[in-house]
Order: C-alpha cells, then sequence, then structure tokens
C-alpha cells in the first residue's frame, strides 16, 4: 500500500496534548479527529471568527483567539506545553514560519514535534528550515486523516471499504510482539480479520495461525472502523 504519511521520530502520547494552529478546513478537520479520539487539544486563531465557528462544531473544544506570530501570546495560551503542534495556517507565509519557528524554538518550549501546512515547494523549503519536522500540502481530507495518525502512530495506510468497514495497514504494535495470531486471536477478542502479516515487502497473504508477530513488522486486518480503532495503537 502507498504511504501518504507517516510519523517519524519518537511517537507521540495522546495524553501529553495537541496544539492546532489555524482553524480553518484544514486545521477544523485536524481539530474535529482528534476530539473524536477523545485526546486534548487546544485550538489557536486570530480570527474570532474561526474561533466561534470552530466552538459551534465542537462545544467542548478548548479554543482560543491567539496572535500566532505573538511568542508570549502562545506562552501564556499553553502551545508551548503540549508534544506535538500541527501548524495549520498558511498564509501569511511569514505568520506560519514565526509560528513554526516560536513553537519549535522558543524559550522553554515543550514541543517535541511540528507538523506544517505548506502551499508551494519553496514554502516546503522554508518551513523545514525553521526546523518543521513534517511538511504537508492538505486538503480537508488529509486533515482528518492527519488527525488520525497523531493519535495512532502505528497506522500507515487506510482503505475505506464503505461507511462502516476499512482495510488498514499497522505496525504490529507492541502489545503482540512475539505472539502468534492463534494466541490474538484478533478476529474473537478484537472483531477484525487478518489479512496479511510480516515484513514489510514480503507480506504473507492469509497467514497461518502459528505465524509469530515480530517488532516492525506489519499486519494488514480488515473490520468496522470502531473495531480497528480499538486495537493498540503502539
Amino acid at each position: 500500500m502507498n504511504q501518504w504519511w507517516q510519523w517519524q521520530g519518537e511517537a507521540p502520547s495522546s495524553r501529553e496534548g495537541f496544539a492546532v494552529i489555524g482553524v480553518g478546513r484544514f486545521g477544523s478537520a485536524v481539530c474535529m479527529e482528534l476530539l473524536r479520539f477523545g485526546v486534548e487539544v487546544l485550538a489557536i486563531d486570530a480570527s474570532q471568527r474561526a474561533v466561534d465557528e470552530l466552538r459551534q462544531r465542537a462545544p467542548a473544544v478548548e479554543a482560543r483567539v491567539v496572535d500566532c506570530t505573538d511568542e508570549e501570546a502562545l506562552r501564556a495560551a499553553g502551545v508551548l506545553d503540549v508534544a506535538t503542534v500541527v501548524v495549520a495556517i498558511s498564509d501569511p507565509i511569514e505568520a506560519s514560519i514565526t509560528a513554526t519557528l516560536i513553537v519549535k524554538d522558543g524559550k522553554g518550549s515543550r514541543v517535541r514535534q511540528v507538523i506544517a501546512r505548506a502551499t508551494s515547494d519553496l514554502h516546503v523549503k522554508m518551513l523545514k528550515r525553521v526546523g518543521a519536522d513534517k511538511v504537508v500540502f492538505p486538503s480537508q481530507m488529509q486533515g482528518t486523516r492527519l488527525g488520525m495518525e497523531l493519535v495512532r502512530p502505528n497506522l500507515l495506510e487506510r482503505l475505506r471499504l464503505d461507511d462502516r468497514n476499512s482495510i488498514e495497514e499497522i505496525k504490529v504494535p507492541q502489545a503482540f510482539v512475539g505472539r502468534s495470531l492463534r494466541d490474538l486471536n484478533l478476529r474473537k477478542n478484537f472483531n477484525v480479520s487478518v489479512l496479511a502479516a510480516g515484513p514489510n515487502n514480503r507480506l504473507v497473504v492469509n497467514p497461518p495461525a502459528s505465524q509469530i508477530l515480530q517488532a516492525e513488522e506489519l499486519l494488514v486486518v480488515m473490520g468496522t472502523s470502531e473495531a480497528l480503532e480499538a486495537l493498540p495503537s503502539q
């Protein structure tokens, strides 16, 4: 399966919180997906209207009107205290670059990973130069995807079959390492079917129950969205 986006480096913990700077279509899609998984998310935008619209869609969200180019304002809002920040703004470019630089290198920043939105190749280069760990060219649908992958860092690829069912390619969760498919009995315990398993580029289709899963190997599983989301995420 083709990989659209894969987390690099240490996987973030949903318990450490996320901040999204800019809540337009892409940023709000990231927020809504994170909230759907029940994790803490701090939404920031310079526009009162954008913040109000997000609050209407998600009344429980913590959303604040903040100038994202003001380091002290971002610090006071708590943005520099979360593990993962998504810089979802794209215009003006200067604001996007400044926000990325602040959350990455601001004094006392605890941010470990920064994902930034870009609109051009030059924008990508500039964001990476100031420290962005990952740069994406987004759409609303990819915003939803990004939100899902932030919460489920072992998710590599997802193929939606219909409104309820999907096929997912995931890294073998740590809890499954060293255990056989027979022992795990994923159909009974998680209500998902194993379609393939094994090392990357050497997947075994319809693997035997005796196959033992190893670290860094892949699993291709099929089931409802609820069942797949119940699988261990790391």
